[in-house]
């Protein structure tokens, strides 16, 4: 992204600024994350952003669809007496 164009504005509202979704989608800014504000010597705004994506599924993308299973066969039965 050049910075000298404009990708998307917000407007402020009270305290709050809301994040385009252009701009979410592209950062990948998700719920929990947070955005770490610094603003440089020449008075230029710099916003980090910090993923919070932890715990068990913290990295898990998904199933993406492409082989058929059969949660019944093919894996065990977890906490299940037989």
């Amino acid at each position: 992204m050049s910075s000298e164009s404009v990708d998307s504005e917000s407007k402020v509202s009270g305290n709050q600024a809301n994040i385009p979704a252009y701009i979410r989608r592209e950062l990948d800014i998700d719920d929990g994350d947070r955005l770490r504000w610094q603003i440089q010597d020449d008075g230029t705004l710099r916003v980090q952003v910090v993923q919070q994506r932890t715990g068990t599924f913290g990295e898990f993308d998904g199933y993406d669809g492409d082989q058929r299973t059969d949660a019944t066969n093919d894996h065990d039965a977890w906490g299940v007496d037989s």
